[in-house]
């Protein structure tokens, strides 16, 4: 792989980093990350891989835009409003960085779908709202050997953790959260 002077410069900032170099840009190029959720964690980290250079990355999320998301979904705007949230969000992501290859989903993920989507990315990054979707995607990363990056939001709460199943001891989103919680309202939706 070589990049193009273009390249080289707007990148510039991470190479001259002695842990990245152009040997690390070029692993950063090459890889891959899917976002589980387009909403308050997923458009954020969205923008930040797309600045960086992320190879290819995918977004699934199976909502449209709604007025209440513009104060937390910084990726959208009013002109979003009622549009795809994977569609809307990699239509912005491409005018930050036209160079990536960028791949919506506009569905939800379920136990019949998760391994076509899945298996095309290198890392995960869960950021969706239930824990249905939580615990499927932890335990398909698990089995599959994917590194999984899941962030939860809960009023002023916020919660990272970084498992990496390439590892042969690693524990897993069920070593802190054993099983669903019992509340209803928890189980499908942020509210």
């Amino acid at each position: 792989m070589k990049f193009t002077n273009r390249q080289i410069d707007r990148y510039s900032r991470q190479i001259i980093l002695k842990k990245i170099g152009i040997v690390g840009q070029k692993k950063i190029a090459k890889s891959s990350v899917l976002i589980v959720g387009a909403g308050g964690l997923g458009s954020p980290i969205a923008i930040y891989l797309a600045a960086l250079g992320i190879g290819k990355i995918g977004i699934i999320d199976k909502d449209v835009v709604e007025l209440s998301n513009l104060n937390r979904q910084i990726i959208f705007d009013v002109r979003d409003i009622n549009k795809k949230k994977s569609l809307s969000a990699i239509k912005k992501l491409k005018k930050i960085n036209p160079d990536i290859k960028y791949i919506s989903f506009s569905k939800k993920l379920t136990a019949m779908n998760i391994n076509k989507i899945i298996k095309k990315f290198d890392l995960i990054v869960d950021g969706s709202d239930n824990f249905r979707t939580r615990f499927l995607i932890n335990d398909y990363c698990l089995k599959n050997k994917k590194i999984l990056v899941s962030g939860a939001i809960s009023k002023f709460d916020g919660q990272v953790y970084v498992f990496n199943f390439l590892k042969k001891k690693s524990p897993c989103l069920r070593f802190f959260i054993p099983k669903i919680p019992n509340n209803p309202a928890d189980i499908d939706n942020c509210e």
